[in-house]
């Protein structure tokens, strides 16, 4: 069930504040969190998508590296 997400919330919540980043300041946050943060947030942001360890090693054989987990964010940051 889907909730609407007042501004107030979306201006206190860390996974909505790094959408409002853009360009170096955004490249420059993504670049200070762990790698277990980023598939946080992918997970967070794209429920059907594959980025948990267990789940990726199962579908591609492989694991999310740290910089293609940052190219993802900015990708469906700025669209």
């Amino acid at each position: 069930m889907y909730t609407s997400v007042s501004e107030e919330e979306k201006l206190r919540h860390p996974n909505y504040q790094i959408m409002e980043l853009r360009g170096d300041k955004l490249q420059a946050e993504l670049n200070s969190w762990s790698r277990e943060d980023l598939i946080e947030w992918l997970v967070w942001n794209d429920r059907n998508g594959v980025y948990r360890d267990e789940d990726s090693l199962r579908e591609f054989d492989n694991i999310l590296g740290k910089s293609e987990a940052i190219s993802i964010i900015i990708r469906q940051i700025i669209g």
